[in-house]
């Protein structure tokens, strides 16, 4: 949800407003509650996008990004306990891709089953801006799907790794198995 769509929904239509009485109130503190809450959910989701790149940018520099939906599925055949993340990344012109959504379908799936984190992205573009990838014409590379791995055996622990596993935690725990979210400029 955009902020421009959060903000229209807190409008409070004039005949609602005007309708008086105790029952205004209750509508006010009600929206201002619903209004602190949809605040509350865009820092958090601001939060995310944030750790997210500081994320990315950090498992570039350690070698430990895997980019490109083949070469993930087969990271994640031969070691997915080395695996600690994974972003899945589609624009607009992406949706209607049935094969580009099977293969979602399936990470997902296999993700979940290996309690793996994963968050979707909705901007390839920007994401080719913050890991860099691309060919020779400057068009992106395979950046559909990224995959966090492990350097070695200890862990990698990486502040932005725990507050996308903790945003992950807070998603699942409102049924929410595959947030989405949204970069910073």
């Amino acid at each position: 949800m955009t902020l421009e769509e959060i903000r229209r929904q807190d409008a409070v239509p004039e005949s609602t407003a005007s309708s008086g009485g105790a029952s205004l109130g209750l509508r006010t503190r009600h929206t201002q509650r619903r209004s602190r809450s949809r605040l509350w959910l865009v820092r958090r989701m601001q939060g995310a996008g944030k750790a997210l790149h500081e994320l990315l940018l950090s498992a570039q520099r350690q070698g430990c990004l895997t980019a490109g939906v083949y070469e993930s599925a087969k990271v994640l055949n031969v070691d997915p306990d080395n695996v600690t993340f994974c972003v899945l990344a589609a624009d607009e012109d992406d949706e209607g891709d049935i094969a580009l959504q099977i293969h979602f379908t399936l990470i997902q799936a296999f993700c979940c089953e290996n309690d793996i984190d994963i968050v979707r992205v909705g901007d390839v573009q920007r994401l080719a801006a913050i890991v860099g990838a691309g060919d020779e014409t400057g068009a992106p590379g395979d950046l559909h799907c990224i995959l966090i791995s492990n350097p070695n055996e200890d862990a990698w622990k990486d502040p932005a790794l725990e507050k996308l596993s903790l945003f992950c935690e807070e998603s699942r725990s409102v049924n929410d198995w595959v947030p989405s979210i949204t970069l910073p400029e």
